[in-house]
């Protein structure tokens, strides 16, 4: 059961109807999902994410397909379906292939099998795998 609701247009605050407006003209799309909807009831973070937002997921030194999906890689080992949903679609949207999608999968299926596994080994990391600095 969700703790808030998201709000409409209407209910929001002028200051979140602001913030839901940027999203609108950043993302070409009259469509705001319901997790800006939800911070529109805190505008102050609200507005804060989207600009945290902005910056990280902008291109640079990795495409933004690539951040995408390593957004999807983190929702899933954190349990956030929501997210998993949201980035997965975003990811589409950018291209993501159905094969890179299972590759994808597969690989952080490894990932939480491989990690687990030094997790409960206590495996120190090797001395050429540390930077020493």
């Amino acid at each position: 059961m969700a703790v808030l609701h998201p709000l409409t247009d209407a209910a929001a605050t002028p200051e979140a109807r602001a913030i839901l407006d940027e999203i609108r003209a950043a993302r070409k799309s009259d469509f705001v999902n319901d997790f800006w909807r939800v911070l529109a009831h805190d505008p102050a973070l609200m507005r804060a994410t989207w600009e945290r937002l902005q910056v990280v997921m902008a291109p640079g030194a990795l495409d933004p397909l690539v951040k995408e999906m390593i957004y999807v890689a983190v929702s899933v080992t954190n349990g956030c379906s929501y997210c998993v949903h949201s980035h997965t679609a975003a990811a589409k949207a950018k291209g993501m292939t159905e094969a890179q999608h299972g590759e994808l999968m597969a690989v952080i299926a490894m990932a939480a099998q491989t990690n687990a596994l030094a997790n409960a080994l206590q495996v120190e990391a090797d001395p050429v795998f540390r930077a020493e600095r």
